[in-house]
């Protein structure tokens, strides 16, 4: 696959670093969007995450008003919904009232894990029994909700507003089976979470395009990568981001989700051979370097999985180190800004 015709989307999470606000991490989430639309991105979704201080991002179908309203032709969806934790009927109405403010600019993607800790979960939605059987429920009940196909003894259910339009969706999967299974047997787009999975491979889209029935969103199969990624203009800068990265996916491992400081903090921070276990395990989670180390690897997995889209995530203390990775990638892909394409 030529790298060319690699499309690329951002996965923001609207991190809080160490000593800001949730509300500056809310605004450099809406400088991030206008950025990804100048530079040419497809996509720009938002996570559901809960009970953690590093991350502002808890409601993203809120936060998606905002990032449409400040934007005019990127696509704007959620990465994803956590489904368990809601009512299938409320995220419909939710999302039918996006499309009609934003007609065929929203994105619908939904995952099963609770987007933090059980207990959290639970509170948000009391009837949730944590079953995969119970997530297959809620994903067809979204696809009846969105095409006017749902009822109860009672008559018709309708999802309001009637949106002249629904959100495409897709399914977050970061295993081979479920959710992927759950997305090909309901004709939907699919999310192979590898920044969660490092060991999520190829076998996932053809599995996902051996099972595929059509549908009126996709006629054919269409899956698209989630990865972190880290591009910068030296290998020294990328190899202190990857660190920090390395150093923060260990810390989430023994449950401390805590801000993410400044490299400083942690330059002469030695991992320890058990700690390097973990990073390698991690490995596949994480590409990083210069902005053509960056697409080779990058243009590998696409022709990997055969794939025409990537969704990046890249979670760092500063925004600027942000910023300036998704500038790099955008100049290495040769992306072209919305006002230029005719």
């Amino acid at each position: 696959m030529a790298a060319r015709s690699l499309r690329l989307s951002i996965l923001d999470q609207s991190i809080v670093r160490q000593g800001g606000t949730a509300t500056q991490a809310i605004a450099e989430t809406i400088e991030t969007v206008r950025l990804a639309e100048q530079l040419g991105y497809h996509r720009f979704w938002v996570s559901e995450h809960h009970n953690s201080t590093m991350i502002a991002g808890s409601t993203s179908e809120v936060l998606m008003v905002k990032l449409a309203d400040e934007t005019r032709t990127i696509r704007i969806g959620s990465g994803g919904i956590m489904l368990p934790n809601h009512s299938a009927l409320k995220v419909a109405e939710n999302f039918r009232m996006l499309e009609t403010l934003f007609p065929g600019r929203i994105d619908l993607g939904t995952g099963r894990a609770p987007g933090g800790d059980r207990i959290t979960s639970s509170l948000l939605n009391p009837s949730n029994r944590f079953r995969e059987e119970d997530y297959r429920e809620q994903l067809e009940h979204l696809y009846a909700y969105f095409r006017d196909e749902a009822g109860t003894e009672y008559g018709r259910l309708l999802a309001v507003p009637q949106s002249p339009g629904i959100p495409q969706q897709w399914v977050l999967s970061s295993s081979a089976g479920g959710s992927s299974t759950l997305a090909a047997q309901l004709g939907l787009g699919l999310v192979i979470a590898r920044f969660i999975n490092g060991h999520a491979g190829p076998e996932l889209t053809e599995q996902y395009r051996k099972q595929f029935r059509p549908s009126d969103q996709f006629p054919e199969p269409q899956a698209m990568l989630g990865i972190t990624v880290f591009c910068a203009d030296t290998e020294e800068k990328a190899s202190q981001l990857r660190k920090l990265s390395d150093y923060t996916l260990l810390m989430f491992e023994r449950g401390r989700f805590e801000p993410i400081g400044p490299y400083e903090a942690i330059a002469n921070y030695q991992f320890s051979a058990e700690e390097q276990l973990r990073l390698e395990h991690n490995r596949g989670r994480i590409v990083s370097g210069t902005p053509g180390q960056v697409k080779e690897q990058l243009t590998a997995l696409a022709d990997a999985y055969g794939i025409d889209e990537i969704i990046v995530s890249t979670m760092t203390y500063a925004q600027q180190d942000r910023l300036r990775s998704f500038t790099l990638l955008a100049e290495a892909f040769g992306l072209t800004p919305p006002d230029s394409q005719q």
